[in-house]
């Protein structure tokens, strides 16, 4: 059965006399140990965690500031992120997510964002959704430092991804397109949840061969969809790489 997860406001109780902020910074806490934001990854502002946790901007403030206190989240000039550490990965790292996020090159810069919105018309029909029915998007651009396109993906996840996946539902109340999220754990995220993942990868030429297109196609053992993902790499100034490892002979 599927399961929905709903994050719901700090809550008045009788038996928790701690303030607010404190509160807000406990469920914010649970938030990072959950992996819905993994470490190293900057927080959402201060206005999204408001609004997520339905409280003010300073009862948010004071809130990362008891995080920041305890070493928990920390603050640069990139903003705020969590320096917990992360948790072992399940399987192989061939399988990362989105498809091609490692880029040959070290110095690439990248950039990855979420909205909630009506996906590509051949995404929608890949995971079975109805016609313009809005689901969770996921953009991740890589480039160089002079600012050239490496590679660029598009990632839509299914109904079933995010009514199974709690971590991925989350996203929903942050899917504004500015804030920053990599979600490099949503493989991880889906195994937790008990799906086992079977991925047919796909390449084809673009154009006139500079570009190399790849797309994923991610199901479930039911054989349910859980996302596609669209990559489309610069073959004259990066290589795709794929990595497998295989089993021992029993």
């Amino acid at each position: 059965m599927a399961r929905t997860t709903t994050q719901q406001p700090p809550q008045s109780d009788d038996r928790d006399d701690r303030p607010l902020y404190a509160r807000v910074a406990s469920q914010l806490l649970q938030e990072l140990r959950d992996g819905t934001i993994p470490p190293g990854e900057r927080l959402p502002g201060e206005r999204h965690l408001a609004a997520h946790f339905e409280v003010s901007r300073e009862t948010v403030r004071q809130a990362l500031e008891v995080l920041r206190r305890g070493g928990l989240v920390a603050t640069d000039r990139r903003g705020s992120h969590a320096t917990l550490p992360g948790r072992p990965v399940e399987a192989p790292e061939s399988l990362t997510f989105p498809v091609g996020a490692r880029s040959a090159d070290p110095c690439a810069v990248d950039r990855a964002t979420v909205t909630w919105e009506t996906p590509p018309a051949e995404h929608a029909q890949a995971l079975g959704l109805a016609p313009r029915r809005p689901t969770l998007v996921h953009r991740f651009r890589s480039v160089t430092p002079d600012g050239r396109s490496l590679r660029a993906a598009v990632t839509s996840f299914s109904a079933v991804a995010l009514a199974e996946v709690a971590e991925l539902a989350r996203y929903r109340d942050r899917a504004d397109g500015a804030t920053p999220a990599q979600l490099r754990r949503a493989y991880d995220w889906m195994r937790k949840a008990g799906l086992t993942l079977h991925h047919r990868d796909s390449i084809t030429q673009v154009g006139d061969a500079s570009s190399v297109r790849v797309t994923r196609r991610v199901h479930d053992q039911y054989a349910r969809p859980l996302e596609i993902t669209d990559l489309v790499v610069n073959a004259e100034q990066d290589a795709l790489v794929y990595e497998f490892t295989l089993p021992a002979a029993g």
